[in-house]
């Protein structure tokens, strides 16, 4: 910035003279050129300047070249240009003899005309030094410019002659009459030529005359822009005369002006093509690690024999599932695992060694054998006997002797006309019947359980929606007093109203919840209607016995059950001693379940020991838990041949030995009810007693109780 030099301090009114002119001279430049400075900073500038050149007039002799100065610093301010400088010459030619600390010097007019020339003077030199430079600086940029594309011109130029000469891939450079210009040896050695030698020659002349025509015809519609790349398979002759098969890639070169130029021709040697084809379709339709056909190959070879099998034997489908496999590769890793599988795809050629079968690998451990029959095929349960036989001869990994089983799901002689998918599908659902047994099983494909089996699915599958449509509601059984029949407590119960079937109960929505993983959230959903129920029933009529839901086993061993009771009872302000929870006695082994039984118990929630009575350590469990009441498995109530049972009469004795409560479930007869009463069970819940209602026609039921 240019200081100003003042013979002496402005007075006040020259002060806002000058400060009135800066303002309206900033105003005025803002509007016609571009600077880098805000406006208040542009202010401050021009300011500063209008000081130094009023400074400069006042002076007995006048000096211009602050002046000049004033017009360099404009130049440096931004993009002035011409408006700039018009712009200033008008707002100081009109302003500058107005400024009142001008009005008495001497010649003032004068002194600022020629203040104004010498400013334009500066201005303009300035301006065309900073045009000189910038002119200066777009020349060397354009030289750099001009260098880099060379060099990278070079640099290209170089990589494409390292890519032609190292390319195993036969690559030639045509001139547009089909004249080779220049080719690489991959090229001559594939058509037996000394390297150099196919320049000049005619790419025409070493195609078999039977297909020169037409690469002429398409090498002609490259040219005429009908096509960007033309790729054909073709013969070219070797110049000993035999012929060799080859893969032509031709693609057209333009030049700077987009005129055709040349040719870029790219030659495949076809035979190892084609090896390399045949190996990756056989590894697209075999598995990489047995070796054997995948489910893709033995998908179309199923249809395949599907249409020519014989009549009279027909063709039988195995579905082989190796049992414990996820046991091994968990415990002894998934390399002793792999090894597994290629035993059992060896052990399973061996067993077919004789029949007419391809052995497929479908996923993971399980496997596919489609067997087409003859009068000498051995029977089903022979070949699952000897496939078992095989497996349990121990094979070692790492020291490790490892004898396993397989199960197995079967489709004997399929119906004529069966679409594959269809059958793959029954001996796979076949397979699932087969395992739910036991392993080291096989079943026959039966088409009345397969209907029922999808049917079912097919509801289980229904049910997210038709909870979301409000079908499934939660409705309220009674737990009574075996003694008198009075209420104990209300349990919830789910309840499953469909439209156009019969309406399914509470233990048919857990059984069909289970596989679609529906469990914890239609649960947590029952717990909370429970509970907000109860509290209301609480609040309007007075009701303060237990509300029960009973858990299933993945939520009693729900890491999160804790947390979702202390939530439920908050939010619902229902009292921990009013909720009382079944926990399935099946379920305690399971991990986390005893767990989250005792941190119920901590919370004041009574904890239900439920389905008691089936396994040999359940009286053990109410020994070491903090639970006092249990529930009888309601099968063991509805089995009336059970009622006089020496086991039956035990129980309830033992039962009331460790000072549990006894409630029996499955109670639909007056004869059960005294049964068990007589027995001594304290309550009881069941038909008998009153099925799962709404809670609106329980209103006022148990008003008082």
């Amino acid at each position: 910035m240019i200081e100003p030099q003042p013979d002496q301090p402005a007075a006040p009114d020259a002060d806002r003279g000058r400060t009135v002119l800066a303002r309206k001279w900033a105003y005025r430049l803002s509007g016609v050129t571009v600077v880098s400075l805000s406006r208040e900073e542009l202010d401050v500038e021009l300011h500063d300047l209008l000081g130094t050149l009023c400074d400069s007039l006042h002076r007995a002799s006048p000096d211009l070249i602050p002046a000049e100065r004033i017009g360099a610093r404009l130049v440096s301010l931004g993009y002035l240009g011409e408006p700039g400088l018009r712009c200033t010459l008008e707002v100081l030619g009109k302003g500058l003899p107005a400024l009142p600390e001008l009005r008495d010097v001497d010649g003032a007019a004068d002194r600022v005309v020629a203040a104004l020339s010498a400013l334009s003077c500066g201005f303009l030199l300035a301006h065309e030094r900073s045009v000189l430079d910038q002119q200066e600086i777009m020349h060397l940029s354009l030289l750099k410019a001009v260098r880099d594309a060379q060099w990278n011109l070079r640099q290209s130029e170089a990589r494409f002659d390292e890519v032609v000469t190292s390319s195993a891939s036969g690559i030639a450079v045509v001139a547009l009459d089909g004249r080779i210009v220049r080719a690489n040896a991959a090229l001559a050695e594939m058509l037996g030529h000394p390297a150099g030698e196919l320049a000049g020659s005619v790419l025409y002349d070493v195609v078999h005359p039977d297909s020169v025509e037409v690469l002429r015809d398409a090498m002609i519609a490259l040219l005429g822009g009908g096509k960007e790349r033309i790729r054909q398979s073709e013969r070219l002759l070797r110049k000993d005369g035999d012929v060799v098969r080859i893969s032509l890639t031709a693609s057209l070169l333009r030049d700077a002006e987009d005129r055709p130029s040349h040719f870029v021709v790219v030659i495949e040697d076809g035979t190892e093509l084609m090896l390399l084809q045949g190996e990756l379709s056989r590894q697209a339709l075999h598995d990489v690690l047995t070796g054997l056909p995948n489910r893709q190959y033995f998908g179309t070879h199923l249809e395949t024999v599907l249409r020519r099998a014989d009549p009279a034997y027909g063709v039988t489908l195995f579905h082989v599932d190796l049992d414990a496999f996820g046991m091994v590769c968990n415990s002894l890793g998934r390399r002793v695992g792999e090894q597994l599988l290629v035993h059992f795809a060896q052990r399973l050629k061996a067993v077919m060694a004789r029949e007419n079968a391809m052995i497929a690998r479908f996923h993971s451990d399980e496997f596919g054998i489609l067997v087409e029959n003859t009068a000498s095929t051995p029977a089903i349960d022979t070949i699952v006997r000897a496939i078992n036989d095989e497996l349990a001869e121990p094979f070692f990994v790492d020291g490790h002797g490892l004898a396993l089983s397989a199960s197995a799901g079967v489709v004997h002689r399929p119906a004529k006309g069966i679409d594959p998918v269809e059958l793959l599908r029954q001996a796979d659902q076949t397979l699932r019947r087969a395992k739910e047994r036991r392993r080291g099983q096989w079943r026959m494909f039966d088409r009345e359980a397969d209907a029922h089996d999808r049917r079912t699915q097919a509801v289980a599958v229904g049910m997210a929606g038709a909870w979301e449509h409000g079908e499934i509601d939660v409705r309220y059984r009674p737990m009574a007093r075996l003694a008198d029949g009075t209420v104990a407590g209300l349990e919830a119960r789910l309840h499953w109203s469909r439209p156009d079937d019969t309406a399914l109960s509470h233990e048919c929505c857990v059984e069909l919840a289970e596989p679609t993983g529906l469990t914890l959230p239609l649960g947590d959903w029952l717990l909370r209607a429970a509970g907000r129920q109860g509290a209301w029933w609480r609040q309007r009529a007075a009701f303060d016995l237990p509300m029960v839901a009973a858990l299933t086993g993945n939520q009693a061993s729900d890491d999160a059950l804790g947390t979702r009771v202390t939530r439920l009872l908050r939010d619902c302000g229902l009292p921990p001693e009013q909720l009382l929870l079944g926990v399935p006695a099946g379920a305690l082994p399971v991990a986390g379940v005893i767990d989250n039984v005792i941190a119920l118990t901590d919370l004041g929630v009574h904890v239900m020991l439920d389905e008691f009575g089936l396994g040999p350590d359940d009286l053990r469990a109410i020994e070491d838990l903090p639970v006092d009441i249990v529930r009888v498995d309601r099968r063991l109530a509805e089995w009336q041949a059970w009622t006089d049972s020496t086991f039956l009469g035990a129980l309830v004795p033992l039962v009331r030995q460790v000072g549990a409560t006894l409630v029996v479930d499955g109670i639909h007869t007056e004869d059960q009810a005294n049964w068990w009463h007589q027995a001594g069970a304290d309550l009881a819940t069941g038909d008998y007693f009153g099925v799962a209602r709404p809670p609106a026609e329980l209103a006022g039921q148990f008003a008082g109780t």
